[in-house]
């Protein structure tokens, strides 16, 4: 990734008593993208996250936005908007109140306010719900009041805090494609924090995958996906199987491997019983029990059953090693 570095974080630290939240934290955002602070909870990416909005100060380190050192300035004096998991919008006000609020506090002239909230509601694929109140609206349309809120002040880095959590499973795919084509389409950096992996590897340009107050990775998707630098981003980002073999102990993903009755072709090979078939949905998943004593997720390719002596097979090309 190149650019304009829009946010730029350095030696960033963080504790809360004998916590250490943020442990020392170095990232260049750049201008236009969208990234991910991907981790479990605990790891430290929603505390960078509130350290870059102003909600929290830093023990140590700095962050500058556009150049300039904003780490002690509050939340209103930086050019950067927070987008919660649970909206936050004004039950009382209407949703063009709501999102006029932001302008109207810091003094825009009401036609003004008015258009420009026009114009983000149409931005969001809402146009004509300016009159209804919060409590008339399904989750994922408060969802999209909550970004024109956001979008209206015009930021030069929206700030996104799990807002997809709180949403069930099919309208949060839907609001992960409308979020990156909304970020496309508006030209706005977007930081997006969450624990859900498959937001991530949707949505983002580049991920930095968060572990004890670090950032363990960085990269795209493709990246992390196929070369992770640990045995935790491994296991975190994507399903994987950590095996012993010849006493290097590898990782693989399920997909990279291939389950047959009849011995395959692959450099790799192990032998084994299918102990369970797993169906979720798109997906089905064998288990197998093999003869290094390590049960193994595989995607299957034709039709076994539980109990059968299989053959599990994968080129060594397809091997991470892990630390």
């Amino acid at each position: 990734m190149s650019g304009t570095v829009i946010v730029s974080i350095k030696g960033l630290t963080r504790s809360f008593g004998d916590v250490r939240a943020v442990a020392g934290v170095d990232l260049d955002i750049y201008e236009g993208e969208f990234i991910t602070l991907l981790g479990p909870s605990g790891s430290g990416k929603t505390t960078v996250l509130r350290m870059i909005a102003g909600f929290e100060k830093p023990d140590s380190g700095s962050i500058e936005l556009a150049g300039k050192d904003v780490s002690q300035l509050p939340p209103y004096e930086r050019d950067v908007n927070t987008v919660f998991q649970d909206y936050a919008l004004f039950p009382h006000m209407n949703v063009i109140s709501n999102i006029e609020y932001g302008l109207k506090v810091k003094g825009v002239a009401k036609h003004e306010c008015n258009a420009r909230a026009v114009e983000a509601l149409k931005q969001v694929r809402l146009e004509g719900y300016g009159e209804r109140k919060p409590s008339q609206l399904s989750g994922g349309q408060r969802q999209r009041v909550a970004l024109a809120r956001a979008l209206v002040n015009r930021p030069s880095v929206l700030l996104l805090d799990e807002p997809l959590g709180a949403l069930d499973l099919k309208l949060r795919e839907q609001m992960q494609i409308e979020l990156k084509e909304l970020q496309r389409a508006v030209g706005i950096t977007f930081i997006f924090v969450t624990h859900d992996q498959e937001e991530a590897l949707t949505m983002s340009d580049r991920i930095a995958v968060f572990n004890n107050g670090r950032i363990e990775q960085l990269g795209s998707p493709r990246e992390i996906y196929a070369n992770p630098v640990s045995a935790f981003v491994s296991e975190f980002v994507g399903q994987t199987n950590r095996i012993s073999i010849e006493s290097v102990r590898i990782n693989i993903r399920p997909e990279a491997i291939t389950v047959s009755k009849s011995q395959t072709s692959g450099n790799r090979s192990l032998q084994g019983t299918l102990r369970d078939v797993i169906f979720v949905g798109a997906t089905t998943r064998y288990l197998v029990d093999t003869s290094c004593g390590t049960v193994i997720s595989v995607v299957p390719v034709g039709e076994l059953k539980i109990g059968d002596a299989v053959t599990v097979s994968w080129e060594k090309e397809k091997e991470f090693l892990v630390h």
